[in-house]
């Protein structure tokens, strides 16, 4: 915008203040940016707010809003997610949770200026959640489906220019779940992530001349730009740009295409004249030849030339211009050998995103995704997989400017019919082709995005249960049909990308019944969302899963999209193989997080055809389907927390691994108060050699350490503060525990527990075994259920009883030399008398002779102890559990000195 124009636009608000509705809140002038002949101006201050449906009245230019409430754009009413265990120190407490979803109104009064007199007008949304309806000065410019899109809309017959402008948006992010629900054919149906509404994302006028580059173009920059070859010698790009004449009459113009070096020389350029019907649209096509190219080489050099259109009118006027960075560069994915930039191969190490922040939901601005990236640069992300919808222009620009690669995808989430539907409305059909084409058309000129994904675990097949879905008899919607148009209409787009597509369920072991659509095939590239260890398997079974799939579809590339674990920061294990998980409940220690992906990263990091890993996920954030680990409404598989706070242990593992910062991290540092004296201790370390110091004692160095993880087994800790320092080279690290006299003295273990029950005397979870198996009387959080605790009689501490360990099995506990006291807590789950009888044995000497829980208590269900005194020598008692009959088992350990 020139400076005269500026200071009009200025004039025009302040003029308005004249206005007899003067009480109204007026647009912030702000800063109008400007494009040459284009025209932009922020319509970012001086909203006003209604959330509920006050009627189309709202819409109108006499409505009074003098009661709504003021806000900035981008903004959301929705607050969703809170932590259970600290809530003073957050933004988001039970106390200020909004839930809501439904109808919300905006308003807003601007004074354009008559400077705009001849321009075309159109308003620019970059997201309206989940659906938009948009009115100026009364009257109705249309509509939008879909909450991630950028969308435009034509103002130009309802803009009065140099008078107050009255813009109202309605919004709806109504949850779909109902065909009365105006949402109900707009993606996604569902997901875990809570679709937040409002206008989250900025919006602003744009002002063009009647021949200008299309802004009608599906939210896209109607440039498109791919090169189509790349080496060190020579590169092509094809430039396809519309052009658009809004006027009545023919018209001729000329289009130059240009790459512009960092230096800012022209590296290439090429110009096309073009003659214009009335009111009609056309391409063109245009070819730049870059000699001896600055490829874009990720993050070793992502290097940006700047790619200038410019439409000029037969005298030489500037009519209008796009410039937007772009990067040269090819990719090519093998099947056996990964991703190739530039014929380079590329190892993509790679977080799953959502963008949500605690205090903001998905109102974010610009300084809090380059903030979030920062943090993901900081651990050695190169790859992230934008999760499950279409993000903003902030975050593409971002992995642009710092190599980063991308995995973009629409919001197809797990379903794609009405509650017990078996085939998609043909409405909804549509809005997917539709936010396919918006997501291609609006970031395919990011040389970061590598693929479109067309899908998120939408081959669950029949493994939910009917009183989720509403399907009868065993069935379940087939995909595939809508799958196929997604593809081809990618295709169509961007031939230039393979798309992609996340699975959930092909290859695991469901219960007899379950049929599983295999839909990888309806995709170039197959991801797996895989989290063995933690919804299903052991973490060993990752790589020979892998293998199958890679065996079963040996043509196309495969990568792994999602894995992980939940993990609370307040909550924690004495050892993550203690006892079972609970995915969907709040047994989640920080600890089994770590472990999940330690265990994970020494798999993927050894099959080099896959060609990328994502982790899920980058940050905890919002959903409405979890009570789980410490948080509420919160997924807390994030390495770093909702609000950004804590950084968990496991990020650390992976900046050991992925960078080379020099990264000291003492693991288990806010499990503070411990309930062992003896303890394994763990180092996260890239440092050539690793000292761990216990107040003042050196425990001796580490070189060398496997997968980074450095450990010191066995470590004896003090009465009271333990300082900890672990040193390598210049970089260091220090945390502070504490031990009680009683845990120092005594030991007490709540067996087959990976987190000790709260109880009158301090627990540990189970620790200290060879052996066995864990079990527990609790019935597990599912699907829609809640868990249920058991009852058991006779039980002092009936959350401790609950777990156990059973088969033949040992402990060997750590304790100083001296005679203790041993008592074993003992109930029978299930069997009848005379089918489970073993012995115990302490250091050797039997303790508990013949034991049948079930004949003694007379079933299951019902708490028998045992108690006998041992003499401890050499540091170490020897607890065996020998079967005779069936398993042993034991459900606590007490030992007081």
């Amino acid at each position: 915008m020139t400076r005269r124009l500026a200071i009009m636009f200025a004039a025009g608000v302040l003029l308005a203040g004249l206005n007899p509705q003067a009480g109204w809140a007026q647009a912030d002038s702000g800063v109008a940016k400007s494009g040459d002949a284009r025209t932009i101006i922020p319509l970012a201050d001086g909203w006003r707010f209604h959330l509920g449906d006050s009627g189309d009245a709202s819409a109108g230019t006499s409505f009074n809003d003098l009661a709504w409430s003021p806000v900035s754009v981008p903004h959301t009413w929705n607050h969703v997610g809170y932590y259970r265990s600290d809530p003073s120190s957050h933004r988001n407490r039970a106390d200020n949770i909004d839930k809501t979803q439904g109808t919300g109104w905006y308003r807003l009064h601007f004074t354009p200026s008559t400077d705009l007199h001849g321009k075309r007008a159109w308003l620019e949304f970059d997201a309206a959640s989940r659906i938009a309806s948009v009115w100026l000065n009364g009257k109705k410019l249309g509509e939008h489906a879909g909450g991630f899109s950028r969308f435009r809309l034509d103002a130009t017959d309802a803009l009065e220019l140099g008078r107050v402008n009255t813009l109202a948006v309605r919004v709806d992010n109504t949850a779909p779940a109902t065909g009365a629900s105006a949402t109900a054919d707009v993606l996604p149906l569902t997901g875990d992530f809570f679709v937040h509404g409002g206008l989250y994302r900025p919006v602003r006028l744009i002002a063009v001349e009647p021949i200008h580059i299309d802004l009608a173009d599906f939210g896209g920059s109607g440039v498109f730009a791919t090169t189509t070859s790349a080496t060190a010698a020579a590169a092509r790009v094809a430039v396809r740009t519309r052009i658009t004449n809004a006027d009545r009459h023919a018209g001729t113009a000329r289009v130059t295409a240009s790459l512009i070096d960092a230096d800012g020389r022209t590296a290439a350029s090429m110009q096309r004249s073009l003659k214009f019907a009335g009111a009609a649209t056309q391409d063109a096509a245009l070819t730049l030849d870059v000699a001896s190219p600055h490829r874009w080489q990720g993050v070793d050099d992502p290097y940006l030339y700047t790619l200038s259109i410019d439409v000029t009118d037969a005298d030489g006027r500037l009519l209008d211009r796009v410039r937007q960075p772009f990067g040269i560069r090819t990719i090519r994915i093998d099947p056996d050998r990964g991703l190739f930039l530039n014929d380079k191969h590329v190892q993509l190490r790679g977080v799953g995103y959502h963008q949500d922040r605690e205090g903001k939901g998905w109102a974010i601005d610009s300084a809090d995704v380059a903030a979030d990236v920062a943090i993901m640069r900081e651990m050695g992300v190169n790859a992230i997989r934008l999760t499950h919808y279409q993000h903003g222009q902030t975050i593409h620009d971002l992995a642009d400017r710092y190599g980063l690669l991308l995995w973009d995808e629409i919001p197809l989430v797990s379903a794609w019919t009405r509650r017990g539907e078996l085939e998609p409305r043909a409405a909804l059909i549509d809005n997917a082709r539709q936010q396919m084409r918006e997501l291609i058309h609006q970031n395919g000129n990011h040389p970061s995005v590598v693929s479109w994904g067309i899908a998120n675990e939408v081959d669950f097949g029949n493994s939910f249960p009917a009183f989720l879905t509403g399907y009868a008899d065993g069935k379940a919607p087939d995909p595939i049909p809508l799958l196929k148009i997604l593809q081809d209409v990618a295709h169509a787009e961007d031939s230039s990308r393979q798309t992609a597509l996340a699975t959930c369920c092909e290859g695991r072991l469901f219960d007899q019944g379950v049929a599983i659509p295999t839909t990888a095939a309806a995709a170039d590239l197959g991801g797996a969302n895989r989290y063995f260890g933690w919804y299903f398997g052991v973490p060993g079974d990752l790589g020979p899963h892998l293998d199958m799939l890679h065996a079963k579809r040996p043509q196309q590339p495969l990568s792994v999209t999602e894995y992980g674990a939940g993990g609370a920061t307040s909550i924690h294990t004495d050892d993550v193989r203690g006892g079972a998980i609970d995915s969907r409940g709040v047994t989640q220690p920080e600890e089994y997080e770590s472990y999940i992906h330690e265990e994970a990263w020494k798999t993927l990091k050894a099959r080099p055809y896959l060609w990328a890993t994502f982790l899920w996920n980058s940050f905890d954030f919002a959903t409405t389907i979890r009570t789980e680990g410490d948080a509420q409404d919160i997924n807390t598989k994030g390495l770093v927390t909702y609000d950004r706070g804590i950084r968990k242990d496991a990020y650390y593992f992976y900046k050991a691994n992925w960078t080379q910062t020099p990264t000291i991290h003492i693991n288990g540092r806010r499990y503070v108060d411990r309930a062992y004296r003896v303890t394994d201790i763990s180092v996260y370390s890239n440092a050539v050699s690793t000292e761990l110091v216990l107040n003042g004692r050196p425990l001796g160095p580490r070189g060398d350490c496997p997968d980074r993880i450095c450990v010191w087994k066995g470590v004896a800790l003090d009465v009271g503060t333990n300082k900890l320092v672990a040193r390598g080279g210049a970089t260091e690290d220090r945390v502070e525990w504490t031990l009680s006299p009683d845990a120092a003295a005594n030991v007490r273990i709540d067996t087959g527990a990976i987190v000790a029950a709260p109880a009158r005397a301090r627990y540990g979870s189970d620790a200290f075994f060879t052996g066995g198996k864990a079990g527990t009387l609790n019935k597990p959080a599912e699907y829609g259920k809640p868990a249920v605790s058991a009852t058991i009689m006779g039980a002092a501490e009936v959350a401790v009883a609950a777990t156990y360990r059973e088969g033949r099995f040992r402990y060997a506990i750590p304790l100083a030399d001296g005679r203790y006291r041993v008592t074993l807590t003992f109930v029978e789950p299930s069997l009848a008398a005379g089918e489970r009888v073993f012995d115990v044995t302490a250091n050797g000497k039997t303790i508990v002779k013949a034991i049948d829980i079930a004949r003694v208590t007379g079933g299951a269900a019902k708490a028998l102890q045992r108690s006998a005194t041992v003499a401890v020598r050499g540091g170490v008692l020897d607890l065996g559990f020998e079967p005779i009959k069936g398993d042993a088992i034991v459900s606590a350990i007490e030992i007081v000195r």
